[in-house]
């Protein structure tokens, strides 16, 4: 039967087994109606048949029914079934009801029926279809009042299902109208359950209701509520064991059910517009501002009436009504999940915003003052949601929320509420794990000079709190509350460090191309960079939002710094703060910009803005003037103006201020009212007047108060003598009595408290007061008007820079915000960490600790990084393992973290880190009962086996805590790892209970393997370029320290280096380098140290390095093979130990002949260190490297040259350096033997050149030494092959000069045997670079000095050139080997002609006998040799050779002469053994004559030298002469002419100072040594030189005769001179007898005359032998010049009759006949 009941409609399938059991149920006697209403009913649902597609338009209420009678008819019998008030009819109604709904049959719009008793109207055009419905609904509302649970809950169930019905909208007050329903069944339910379902339902309409605005239309997706998150601020105590569960399936079952009918596709939706005319599709998107859809109106009233809701307030007669308590808090709670759910439409509707600030704003505001928890708690929620949807549109709001709701509590650390706090702190630790609210609340609030730092205070007030209470302070805080506080500030503090770095790696992986997505919920959109719309979900781009750079928000933070720090200032002395401001050009310095500061400034103290403007200094009356002309007071009233201009200042107490500034505003009120008064005395009277009174009426300590008759009289008389009307000075008394005058409420709060500073600057002092200085439980009253102050305020804000909300990108912000963060976070961490041994609290301080590292190191932010490092590294407790604890052990895997994941970052930080894990792994070893480092670094290899044989025996002492080995001992004692030592009991023995807790702690190590500690050298690969290089430096400073340890060296970081160095060897060339630079100095510093184990360790440690790295290629013209081996060179170059030095010469030694074909650019360090060992002072390194050298020369000579120059070169001058040593003249002589093998090697390599003289310019090798520089400074165009002889011949050009003979003439003969030998291999160009860079040098040593520059001393003018050295021998040899080379060479080399004479004459003129010798004889067989094949060209270099080597020298000489002068030298001097003896004189005297008589030894021994060589030039340019057959060129002769003429004139010169001459005689007599031969010198300079020109003059052609004449009647005549001179006829004699006096007596001349004028007797008669022996022409021609001289020689007095002889012979064959003819032809 229950399948036909009701009929076959879908409507019947429902209704009729309702109607049915209604029937069964009902009382017939007493619902006679009701049955008869049912059965009639049930007739027609029989005969119903649903249509196939009913019009939706024409539709009635119910599914089915084609007019609306009939559905009317079918449903009354609910309504009147619902109305019975019998709870076993009105349960299958309500049952009934809730199907209709549920499957959607009912199908239509409902609203409020217009005449209804709520008011409401017409739902559109659906009133008539509606009314049935609406008496449905009202009766279900109703029926609740029955008193019976099963009721309440089925009303419950009908009033959701209606609302979650698509074919069935409810609007307008109807909505309202079922919320207040469900409102009242939560409030007034018979039990918990139905309570918590009423809540759950009202729940669920909110979401289904603002789900359904959100889209703007019916048919959505909605979820269901959860019932244990509504019950997580209040109704707990409500849960009747599965109430929570019962009230989840109760909303589940209506929210899933499925209705049996799809929802109509176009359900009427009306749009309220303007016009009340336009209508729009449901999904359609509203089309301007002015219009909003049906749904979304509705939503609005919702939300509006819930707001209202929330702010009912109890009356002052019942101030604990609880049920208007629950009922607020059911408010704040469904306001709550409307929050919580708001999509992005409802964050940016305008219209939807407009009510969070008008409403819930307004309502937070209110209830902020209640004490109720569960609001508080309602409240914070609420507010987490704002400031993560809607901070982008609510920025002044939540900036004025933030202090009232979380920092005030939060900052309050004395006397706090429990559960307020916990609250508080709760939340920050939510919102602050949303890296964009932490990014955007320091962005918009800490950078913005109109808000309040909530950043920095709220890190500061969680400094505070973990803090805790200062000690000596008075709390309620038990411990227990305080550690909680503790634990749940340091988690805030992690969560904002943990956010700060989760934002920098998003925009850092990002590259900042975009700006950081917002995490404000799962919906949220991007913020583009550029042009954003909004920092929650979308924002709008009507200049609400704008994108900032770091920059930017640095000036806007540096501007509020100053500004705050400025008004501080001139809150405590005016005058200075704003000097202070202009200074920081915060303000203008003109006083209209000043003025504007004091009106516009908030957080002005305005007492101290009233003395400012009362002061009488010219600036301040300037800036009061412009502060008062700034108000307008058109239209106001004498009242309200002065009102309005008292409320921004506080008047000062002083009558002259107050006297000035009355006078002001008297003169500005009646300027902008000219007809209010007759003159602006009138008005300062008066408001003189109206300021008394207002002190008179409203100060307490007044006990006689001004009555309005006494005001009305004090003021008679003003206006110019009349009396103001008394109405209005009535009216006027009447204002100030009732309302006092006074300033505005943001400026009344108490200035004394600096707390309250900041709240001042922003305004806030006003807000606060408000909310935390009324009454609890009390409506807001009379401070109404504040609050509509407060929201204007929130209105006007809108326009300004404050609503403007900031987003960026760039991740440098974050460095201002660790600027104010990281003190508080490091204290607040450290602090927990030391005193907390709480897990939870400890590990979360770590985390944030690594999270701080993180943000610090990245951006670079080196001190704040290290100070975190470092305080970590404190907390691993290391250094003292005796009190390890957990905590400690976390702190060391913390380390490990951060050196794992921020490596790249740390820098100098590594060196904390590493030291850890130093000290780490030293306590492993301790642990283990390992031997210490030093025991093998400073015993033997037996003692280290037997101390490793008892490592297993300490393993068991272990266990008992016996174990006092020193090093333990230290570390039980806290000692660190450096100040142990062996034998150390100075603070006493360990005892077994504390060697027992030290092990005991040291096992909680075990937590931590070696994996992890050898990951972080492992991963050092994974380092970047910097990173790795600042990891290798922190190293190496570890490893410096651990073997810096005089008593206990450790080795572990040295191992690690040699690891690291190997992870890293495959890096690019350019990082290698750089890590290699430190390597390299770390290895040279610790391998010079004066611990012979650790430098040993250390060599060889950098021996396995080298040997893994000589592994790998080297391609050509690279260095880094060199620089790698270049730390044992410079070990074995500064080493002072001989142990070190020869594991350095064996380890080279290994290393190359191992790795032989891969040491490329290391040849050059290798023969650098061959090149010390070579030089040492063992014999037995010498001979070791030696022979290592022997084994490369021979067996590996091609790969020292297959790549450049430079490793031959070393390897030249270390077999050089081995001719040097000391100990073995046989490996000398075998390293020069070396060295011509090295010759014929590369001989046979073919490093020749078959090309002639290319024009290349190659670099120049590297040098041997210094003077191989330089040798080979000017070698620049040779090929590149001939550069490897270069070196080869410099080294054995060098050798030359050595001080052993065998050395010297072996290097010689080697030299030119391989310029014989290879010489024809070499290029044209190669051979002059050879001969004038290598083989000039060796005989051109003296050539260097500047010309005219001899010594003048004995201690610096000593000969010193590399010939005087040569024996005779040598000298020999090398002039012989010269000639040898230039005669086989002649082709080649015949332009270097000068240059090798020149090195002959050098030779000739050296002091010794052997190189004189030698170099007469090469030169002679050189011009034998070249006899007739010389051109006139080449003979006149060579006579130029001469003239310049005879030249040169005689400058200096004269000076050195000249010196005698200076020297005091008389004839009564003593001889020098007399003098030596002489004890009478004075020591000072000795030491000067002493000094004098060395000065002239010298003197003579030069000038012996400088003779000698003088007359070998003449001697040797005479047989040079005579051996050229040839006639030489006229050019040639003059040149010849030249030599021998500048020696005799300088010998003459020398001869012709008789003092000099007689000085040098008396000290020769003193000394008793020979004179040098001056005389000689002269006479034979002179002879040869007419010899000369007599062979000249005979071999010349007769072009030259002329010449050759001349010089000769030259010469003689001066040889005439010279003798006339001494016999006493000269030049100053032969004018006095010139003169006619009287004749006298000429003298006899002396004994010394007389022996020099037998001296120079040959020189005359050669010279008058020569004049007669000249064609009688030619005399005739001269005898004008000879005929006074030769008179002059026959009065002259002679030594013998030589000169009279041939002068008589002169006289008879050539004056004779000239006379003679001379007298015929006169006849």
């Amino acid at each position: 039967m229950s399948q036909t009941l009701g009929g076959s409609s879908r409507c019947g399938w429902v209704l009729g087994p309702t109607l049915d059991k209604v029937i069964k149920n009902v009382a017939w006697r007493k619902h006679s109606q009701l049955v008869a209403s049912c059965k009639n009913a049930l007739d027609k649902l029989d005969v119903l048949v649903d249509s196939t597609d009913p019009d939706p338009s024409t539709c009635t209420p119910l599914y089915g029914f084609a007019n609306l009678i009939d559905a009317e008819f079918v449903l009354q019998p609910l309504v009147l079934a619902i109305g019975s008030g019998s709870p076993k009819v009105v349960e299958p109604a309500l049952d009934g009801v809730y199907r209709l709904f549920s499957f959607g049959l009912i199908r239509c719009q409902l609203d409020v029926p217009s005449g209804s008793g709520s008011g409401g109207g017409a739902g559109g055009g659906g009133g008539e279809q509606g009314s049935i419905i609406f008496q449905l609904i009202d009766a279900v509302w109703k029926c609740g009042g029955i008193g019976e649970e099963s009721v309440e809950l089925g009303v419950l169930k009908v009033l959701l299902s209606a609302v979650r019905s698509s074919c069935l909208t409810i609007s307008g007050d109807c909505l309202i109208y079922i919320v207040k329903c469900c409102y009242n069944i939560y409030l007034g339910g018979l039990n918990g359950t139905n309570q918590i379902c009423a809540k759950a339902v009202l729940a669920q309409i909110m979401l289904i209701v603002f789900t359904r605005v959100e889209e703007n239309s019916m048919i959505v997706d909605f979820k269901s509520v959860s019932v244990t998150q509504l019950l997580e601020f209040a109704d707990r105590n409500l849960n009747e064991g599965s109430s929570i569960q019962f009230a989840q399936n109760f909303v589940n079952e209506i929210i899933e059910t499925r209705e049996a009918l799809p929802p109509p596709t176009h359900p009427p939706i009306i749009l309220r517009q303007a016009n009340h005319q336009s209508q729009t599709e449901p999904n359609e998107p509203d089309s301007d501002s002015s219009g909003y859809s049906k749904i979304r109106e509705d939503g609005f009233a919702l939300y509006k009436n819930v707001c209202k809701l929330s702010m009912k307030f109890s009356s002052q007669e019942q101030p604990d009504d609880q049920i208007l308590i629950r009922g607020k808090v059911l408010s704040l709670e469904l306001l709550k999940v409307i929050m919580d759910n708001a999509g992005p439409e409802w964050c940016n509707n305008e219209r939807f915003l407009s009510l969070i600030k008008q409403f819930l704003c307004l309502s937070l505001l209110k209830n902020s003052a209640l004490s109720v928890m569960a609001i508080f708690e309602l409240l914070c929620s609420i507010f987490e949601s704002l400031l993560s949807k809607f901070r982008s549109k609510l920025k002044s709001e939540i900036g004025i929320f933030f202090p009232m709701l979380i920092l005030r509590v939060l900052e309050n650390v004395l006397q706090p509420s429990f559960l307020q706090k916990m609250t508080v702190l709760h939340l920050l630790d939510k919102i602050f794990q949303d890296p964009q609210i932490v990014i955007d609340v320091f962005v918009n609030y800490d950078c913005d000079v109109d808000a309040p730092n909530v950043f920095e205070r709220t890190v500061n007030g969680l400094l505070k709190t973990a803090l805790g209470p200062p000690p000596g302070s008075s709390t309620s805080l038990s411990p227990a509350q305080d550690s909680a506080f503790r634990l749940e500030s340091v988690k805030c503090l992690a969560s904002i460090v943990k956010s700060m770095g989760a934002w920098m790696d998003q925009q850092l992986k990002v590259g900042n191309k975009d700006l950081p997505k917002s995490s404000d919920d799962e919906n949220s959109a991007d913020i583009l960079a550029g042009p954003v719309e909004g920092a929650d979900y979308e924002l709008h781009s009507e200049a609400n939002s704008e994108v900032s750079d770091a920059a930017t928000l640095e000036q806007r933070r540096s501007y509020k710094i100053q500004l705050q720090k400025g008004v501080s200032m001139f809150n405590r002395k005016p005058s200075k703060g704003i000097e202070l401001l202009i200074s920081m050009k915060r303000i203008d310095s003109s006083p209209e910009a000043v003025a504007s500061f004091l009106k516009n400034t908030s957080g002005l103290n305005p007492t101290m803005i009233g003395d400012y403007l009362g002061e009488r200094e010219e600036f301040n009356l300037k800036v009061m003037h412009a502060y008062v002309d700034s108000f307008n007071f058109v239209g106001m009233d004498f009242g309200g103006a002065i009102r309005f201009f008292l409320k921004g200042f506080r008047l000062p107490g002083e009558a002259q201020k107050i006297d000035r500034l009355m006078e002001k505003f008297a003169e500005r009120y009646c300027k902008c009212n000219p007809t209010s008064f007759s003159s602006a005395d009138t008005a300062y009277v008066l408001a003189y007047s109206v300021i008394m009174l207002n002190t008179d009426a409203h100060n307490n300590m007044v006990k006689d108060k001004m009555s309005k008759a006494d005001f009305i009289r004090n003021n008679r008389g003003i206006n110019d003598g009349k009396d103001l009307p008394e109405d209005f000075l009535g009216t006027l008394y009447d204002q100030i009595v009732k309302n006092e005058i006074k300033m505005n409420a943001d400026s009344s709060a108490p200035q004394s408290k600096p707390g309250n500073s900041l709240n001042r600057l922003l305004g806030l002092d006003g807000i606060l007061n408000l909310v935390w200085k009324q009454t609890e439980e009390q409506p807001l009253g009379a401070n109404g008007v504040l609050i509509k102050h407060i929201q204007e305020q929130f209105r006007a804000n809108s326009g300004k820079s404050e609503s403007i909300f900031y987003s960026v990108s760039d991740p440098a912000i974050l460095r201002f915000m660790a600027e104010v963060s990281w003190g508080p976070m490091l204290a607040a961490f450290s602090i927990t960490v030391d005193q907390s041994d709480d897990k939870v609290a400890t590990s979360k301080c770590l985390e944030g600790f690594r999270n701080a590292v993180h943000v610090t190191a990245v951006l670079g932010m080196q001190t704040q990084r290290d100070a975190f490092v470092t305080t970590i590294a404190k907390f691993t407790n290391l250094h003292c393992a005796a009190d390890m604890k957990q905590k400690n052990v976390d702190a060391v895997k913390a380390i490990i973290s951060i050196a794992i994941e921020d490596g790249n970052h740390l820098q100098e930080a590594w060196e904390h880190i590493l030291t850890c894990l130093s000290r780490f792994e030293h306590l492993q070893l301790l642990g283990e009962g390992a031997p210490s480092d030093a025991s093998y670094l400073t015993t033997s290899n037996g003692e280290i086996e037997e101390r490793t044989l008892k490592t297993a025996s300490i393993s068991s002492m272990k266990k008992k805590g016996t174990i006092q080995n020193p090093a333990v001992a230290a570390v039980v004692r806290g000692g660190s790892y450096d100040s142990t030592s062996v034998g150390i009991n100075s603070q006493g023995l360990v005892t077994p209970e504390q060697m027992n807790t030290f092990i005991s702690n040291l096992n909680l190590l075990d937590q931590i393997g070696n994996f992890e500690l050898n990951h972080i050298f492992a991963h050092s690969q994974g380092l970047n370029s910097e990173a790795i290089v600042a990891f290798v430096k922190a190293l190496c400073k570890v490893s410096m320290s651990e073997l810096q340890s005089p008593t206990d060296p450790r080795v572990f970081s040295l191992t690690k280096i040699v690891e690291v160095a190997h992870y890293n060897m495959n890096r690019i060339r350019l990082v290698w380098s750089r890590i290699w630079n430190v390597l390299s100095d770390f290895f040279v510093t610790v391998g010079l140290f004066e611990n012979l184990s650790v430098a040993i360790f250390v060599m060889d440690s950098l021996r396995q390095l080298s040997m893994k790295f000589l592994e790998r290629e080297e391609l050509a013209n690279y260095n880094f093979q060199n620089e790698f081996l270049r730390p044992f060179v410079t070990v074995m170059q500064r080493s002072n130990s001989a142990e070190i030095r020869e594991l350095i010469v064996r380890c080279l030694s290994q290393m190359v002949l191992t790795r032989v074909s891969n040491v490329k650019s290391g040849w050059k360090s290798v023969f650098m260190v061959f090149t010390a060992a070579g030089a040492d002072e063992r014999k037995n390194i010498v001979l070791l490297a030696f022979e290592t050298m022997e084994k490369i020369v021979r067996e590996y000579f091609p790969y020292i040259t297959e790549t450049e120059t430079g490793p031959f070169t070393d390897c030249v001058r270390c077999l050089i350096t081995f001719t040097n040593n000391k100990f073995n003249s046989d490996i000398s002589l075998n390293a020069i033997a070396f060295l011509r093998f090295c010759a014929v090697k590369l001989a046979d390599e073919g490093f020749v050149s078959s090309e002639k003289s290319k024009d290349c310019d190659p670099s120049v090798p590297e040098k041997i030494d210094s003077s191989l520089n330089e040798q080979t400074n000017n070698i620049t165009d040779i090929d590149d092959n001939f550069s490897f002889w270069i070196p080869l011949l410099s080294g054995l050009a060098i050798l030359t000069s050595d001080p052993r003979p065998a050395i010297r003439k072996s290097a010689l003969e080697v030299l030119f045997n391989i310029l014989k030998d290879h010489g024809h291999l070499f290029s044209q160009q190669f051979w002059i670079t050879v001969f004038s860079s290598i083989v000039c040098p060796i005989f051109n040593s003296t050539s260097d000095k500047p010309e005219n520059q001899e010594d003048t001393s004995p201690s610096s003018g000593s000969f010193n050139s590399d010939l005087s050295i040569w024996d005779a021998e040598t000298a020999a040899v090398g002039a012989q080997c010269l000639v040898d080379i230039f005669v086989g060479f002649f082709g080649i080399l015949r332009n270097q002609l000068p240059s090798v004479v020149s090195i002959l004459v050098d030779f000739m003129t050296s002091p010794g006998q052997g190189p004189s010798s030698a170099g007469i004889d090469a030169l002679m067989r050189l011009a034998r040799q070249f006899n007739g094949k010389l051109s006139d060209e080449e003979w006149r270099d060579i006579f130029l050779t001469f003239r310049e080597s005879a030249a040169t020298s005689h400058p200096g000489i004269i000076k050195l002469w000249r010196t005698i002068n200076s020297i005091d030298v008389s004839e009564d001097d003593h001889h020098y053994d007399d003098l030596e003896q002489s004890s009478g004189m004075g020591s000072s005297n000795n030491e000067a004559e002493d000094e004098s008589l060395q000065t002239v030894a010298y003197v003579v021994s030069r000038m012996k030298s400088h003779i000698a060589a003088q007359v070998l030039i003449i001697q040797v340019v005479s047989d040079l002469c005579k051996l050229q057959q040839q006639s030489l060129s006229p050019e040639t002769v003059g040149i010849v002419i030249d030599i021998y003429s500048s020696i005799a004139t300088h010998a003459h010169e020398l001869n012709s100072d008789v003092v000099l001459m007689h000085k040098l005689q008396i000290a020769c007599t003193v000394l008793e040594i020979s004179e040098p031969p001056i005389v000689h010198f002269e006479i034979e300079s002179y002879q040869t030189f007419l010899h000369i020109l007599q062979h000249l003059l005979a071999t010349s052609p007769s072009s030259n005769e002329a010449t050759l004449e001349h010089h000769i009647i030259s010469v003689c005549e001066m040889i005439l001179q010279i003798y006339l001179g001494i016999s006493g006829l000269g030049n100053n004699q032969q004018k006095e007898l010139s003169e006619p006096t009287n004749l006298q007596w000429t003298l006899p001349l002396c004994s010394a005359k007389k022996e020099e004028l037998a001296a120079k007797t040959p020189l005359v008669t050669t010279a008058l032998q020569i004049l007669c022996d000249l064609e009688r022409d030619c005399f005739e021609r001269y005898a004008s010049r000879l005929f006074p001289l030769l008179v002059d020689l026959v009065r002259s007095e002679h030594s013998s009759g030589e000169v009279q002889l041939i002068l008589s012979k002169l006289f008879q064959s050539c004056i004779g006949p000239m006379i003679t003819r001379n007298c015929k032809f006169t006849a």
